[in-house]
């Protein structure tokens, strides 16, 4: 329901309640990112420098749990907002958690670097779902600036992103990784210092449970969730106390299964058991190939934190005259293109839908698949020329992720924007948790194929690039032939009167 006093003060011709959840997730990617760059190289860095020394196989698979981890905690986040506390409380104390785990990890010691992991975990999940849905809650269904808003909120992410790359990455070279730890626990407390004092400007917005349970089912709800986290940390005491044996590439492939799995059984359940008319149905229809193409895409792209941030430490020349490019920098080629290119895709959105020549969602989405794979192609040479002993140039990767960030804005804020349209309205929240598991899966799935990736066996590398090349075209060509389909259950969303 879009609330009538945030058509008063405009940002940009958008409700001012956009800069305020756009500011807070800056600030959280911020954080995010930041720590994201430095994970496997912190991982795979000798004991005796200060690392864990792990292999590359260990490193990667725990990177891709991790970051699956991060995106499938999004369901019961969502969930937790739309049946106890709404979505603004979610994202207040997903943040408070956020930050209390990178200071963890600003600790220097070892045996607390993967509880820091686990409070980063749980904190993404209450926000991350629940800010992204609240944006969409500022617009009606039909209001054309909905992909626009997407956009611009997407554009604050990359901005975030920069800076955690930036800061972080500096401080990594200079002052050692936990130093840029800590740097991540300060820009997720600026962010929750900019949402409290502009909390006003979505007043009305999730700040009530869309379907509050009743007292008896909310303790037992509490109750189920308080067990859940103690599960959680009796696991871990087990497993650092060598009770539980570990191994993370078994348990990446497993998780990747059960992962999968559950995304089918809840997106089953609300399309049959959820009381939906036949056309919320084909909505949900359309839904599920957008989800299919998110999931294909963050598989390739996650790569960005594994096997393409090695090759930028280890395969190519980071140094200019005196200075030595931190790795970490590579990837903010992705948030600079994003920065640069998003007011021209905003604005593409815009003028398409007012000549109503607008493609669908599943055409966008297959668009964007196709030239993310485009830019393995690339990292296809960049590794046969690693592979003849060569350091290559810088501009390979940054070829590499120019072309992923074009598929990025092709399909992830267009991605987000029908899972806010096609939803049906009372499971809003539930849906975007469950659209987010399709980048836990991505997730886990990148770093099942970046762990393949062997330094010392940098022939491998062309293999492995042409493999997601392959796969990713092919499930991009399936959508575009099956979107002459959907387009139609798409187009339902614009005669609901919600």
């Amino acid at each position: 329901m879009t609330i009538e006093i945030h058509k008063d003060r405009r940002f940009v011709g958008h409700p001012m309640g956009l800069l305020t959840l756009a500011g807070t997730e800056m600030w959280e990617r911020m954080s995010y990112y930041g720590m994201r760059a430095l994970l496997v190289l912190f991982m795979v860095l000798a004991v005796e420098e200060g690392g864990l020394g792990l292999s590359v196989a260990t490193a990667s698979a725990i990177y891709g749990l991790y970051t699956g981890a991060v995106y499938f905690f999004g369901l019961p986040g969502g969930w937790i907002a739309d049946r106890l506390i709404g979505g603004q409380k979610a994202v207040f104390y997903g943040g408070i958690v956020i930050m209390i785990g990178h200071i963890i990890l600003a600790i220097p010691s070892d045996s607390t670097f993967f509880i820091g992991l686990i409070f980063v975990v749980l904190g993404t999940g209450l926000l991350k779902p629940n800010i992204g849905a609240m944006v969409g809650q500022l617009y009606p269904a039909k209001d054309a600036r909905r992909d626009s808003a997407y956009t611009i909120y997407y554009m604050g992410i990359n901005i975030g992103s920069l800076i955690g790359y930036g800061v972080c990455g500096y401080l990594q070279v200079n002052m050692g990784y936990h130093w840029a730890f800590g740097a991540a626990a300060v820009g997720m407390g600026l962010g929750l210092i900019q949402y409290k004092l502009t909390l006003h400007s979505i007043a009305g917005i999730s700040d009530k449970p869309v379907v509050p349970l009743s007292p008896a089912s909310q303790k037992r709800a509490y109750a189920a969730i308080v067990a859940v986290l103690l599960g959680l940390t009796a696991l871990t005491l087990f497993v650092f106390m060598g009770v539980l044996v570990f191994d993370p590439v078994v348990v990446a492939q497993q998780v990747a299964f059960a992962i999968t799995a559950i995304f089918l059984i809840y997106f089953a359940y609300i399309f049959f058991a959820g009381n939906l008319d036949g056309n919320e149905q084909r909505r949900m229809g359309a839904l599920f190939l957008i989800c299919l193409a998110s999931t294909c895409f963050w598989a390739g792209f996650e790569q960005a934190g594994s096997s393409l941030n090695l090759f930028g430490q280890d395969y190519t020349q980071r140094m200019i005259g005196t200075f030595e490019i931190p790795p970490a920098w590579f990837q903010s080629a992705n948030s600079i293109f994003i920065i640069i290119l998003s007011p021209f895709f905003a604005y593409m959105w815009m003028a398409l839908g007012k000549r109503m020549i607008e493609p669908s969602y599943s055409v966008k989405c297959a668009v964007g698949l196709i030239i993310m794979a485009s830019g393995f192609i690339v990292m296809f040479f960049a590794a046969q020329l690693a592979a003849s002993g060569l350091k290559v140039a810088p501009y390979w990767l940054v070829a590499t992720y120019f072309l992923h960030t074009v598929g990025e804005l092709w399909l992830s804020p267009v991605a987000l924007s029908a899972v806010s349209k096609l939803s049906p309205k009372r499971f809003s929240g539930q849906m975007m948790g469950v659209f987010v598991l399709t980048y836990s899966m991505g997730s886990i799935i990148a770093g099942i194929f970046a762990g393949k990736f062997d330094p010392e066996q940098v022939d491998q590398m062309p293999g492995l690039y042409l493999q997601i090349t392959y796969f990713s075209v092919a499930i991009g060509i399936v959508l575009l032939l099956l979107s002459m389909k959907t387009r139609k259950w798409e187009k339902l969303a614009e005669k609901d009167p919600s």
